[in-house]
């Protein structure tokens, strides 16, 4: 019979003493002993010890730190994941901090009371664990959220939004983006055309409010030479140049009332005629449109068509605002720190716990925009292993929930929010919430008498 699994843990400690004594008090862990600062490291490389407990006083240096965090530097930089508790000894209180800025987990004082080292143990491999749980989940949801080119997401809302795309994606119908400044509208539309059967064509985007009223004509349609004074050549207009591939109108409520005129008859017959040119032209393109605006309101207001919305809007997909992600502004925010991180300022690996708290809490005005420059400037300020709220420029969040004690803990709440979000998708059907839940009808109804839920 094989023997139990027993998370590792390494001990770096050049006290032979000490050593024994650490490793006969840690039952529930294999127990791995390095005495230097290589030792650790080929210990780190060949067995991947989630928790290491770490003597900040190493030979050659025992007397001194300089060896200690280079040993923690080196750890780190192998396996930013792992969770390294320093010891320090009585009075090195500013050694400590040093530590934990530079990504250590937290320490423990000399003389070492092993109970309360236990207690610091053991919550370091429950972290660790759930965070290697978010790490698989993660992973799953980036493998799903493929077929939607690069848009990274965890949430629910925006699952919903993917499946819409993936449905429309090989039909020629004109679809309409709505949603506030910032939330990804064209990172969606290039999803689209990279779902579709016109993924080998371009795919041109134009922002309709970035150019002024009397250029955006000529930047659609384009113009022959000689159309009007500057006019040295014929320019293809951003219409034609999407033939075969997608045209992607960002802004769309921004074009004025005679351009949508002409906008509707190329939409409407699927030819073009350039400035100054008397020859139509025909163009075979998909149209994407976006806007931040009410069209419908515009309508009303006269200052847009409700014939060219109609011919814009065949599917309507509504992109939610990063607030309404569930998740998301986490997800992403690692994301970033990652891709910013190798580009800017390698030394950087992860976030701060009251970091990802603050970035939790934040309402993100500004949606995923304002979370990506918001990162990028904290990845570039930062001056420690882990980006901190102070880098981020956000306030401290009061109130934090606490930490899941274990990942049963953790994995209940996870499931109490599925079961709510379910039963109100569907009403509080039971059989629509199973079936969304991807279990049968009992066992749904034993999970909520499980944890006291009712519909």
């Amino acid at each position: 019979m094989n023997a139990p699994f027993k998370p590792r843990l390494l001990i770096v400690e050049d006290d032979e003493g000490l050593q024994r004594q650490l490793k006969w008090a840690y039952d529930d862990y294999e127990v791995l002993v390095a005495s230097d600062r290589n030792a650790a490291v080929d210990l780190i490389r060949a067995a991947e010890p989630a928790v290491v407990t770490l003597d900040l006083g190493l030979p050659p240096d025992p007397d001194g730190v300089t060896e200690g965090f280079a040993t923690l530097d080196s750890i780190l930089s192998l396996k930013p994941q792992t969770k390294v508790i320093v010891a320090t000894g009585h009075g090195a209180h500013e050694s400590a901090l040093r530590a934990v800025a530079s990504g250590a987990y937290d320490y423990y004082q000399k003389p070492v009371d092993i109970d309360q080292l236990g207690l610091i143990v053991r919550r370091a491999f429950q972290l660790h664990e759930l965070e290697e749980e978010n790490r698989r989940l993660e992973g799953e949801v980036g493998e799903a959220g493929t077929m939607l080119g690069d848009m990274v997401t965890g949430a629910p809302e925006m699952a919903k939004v993917a499946r819409t795309i993936e449905r429309v994606a090989n039909t020629n119908v004109s679809v309409l983006l709505l949603g506030a400044s910032g939330t990804g509208k064209e990172l969606i539309a290039r999803g689209l055309h990279q779902a579709s059967n016109r993924r080998a064509g371009p795919f041109v985007a134009i922002n309709c409010a970035a150019i002024p009223e009397n250029l955006l004509e000529a930047e659609l349609f384009g113009y022959e030479k000689g159309a009007f004074t500057g006019a040295i050549r014929t320019v293809e207009g951003k219409i034609e140049l999407a033939a075969g591939g997608t045209l992607f109108l960002d802004e769309i409520g921004d074009v004025p009332l005679p351009l949508q005129v002409k906008l509707l008859r190329f939409i409407q017959e699927r030819v073009i005629e350039r400035i100054g040119g008397r020859k139509a032209i025909a163009v075979d393109t998909r149209i994407c449109s976006a806007t931040h605006q009410n069209l419908e309101e515009m309508i009303q207001a006269g200052s847009f068509r409700e014939d060219l919305f109609y011919r814009l809007a065949e599917v309507v997909v509504k992109i939610p605002a990063l607030a309404e992600r569930h998740g998301d502004s986490v997800l992403l925010a690692k994301h970033f720190l990652a891709r910013f991180a190798r580009e800017m300022n390698p030394q950087v690996k992860g976030f701060s716990p009251g970091a990802l708290a603050a970035v939790n809490a934040w309402p993100w005005p500004g949606n995923v925009r304002e979370l990506e420059n918001r990162i990028k400037r904290a990845v570039i300020m930062a001056d420690g292993k882990m980006v901190t709220t102070e880098d981020l420029d956000l306030p401290e969040r009061e109130g934090v929930e606490p930490m899941p004690v274990n990942l049963k803990s953790a994995r209940e709440a996870a499931d109490r929010k599925a079961i709510r979000r379910a039963l109100a998708e569907t009403e509080n059907n039971i059989s629509g919430a199973a079936k969304l839940l991807g279990i049968s009808r009992p066992t749904l109804y034993d999970l909520m008498k499980q944890y006291r839920l009712q519909p």
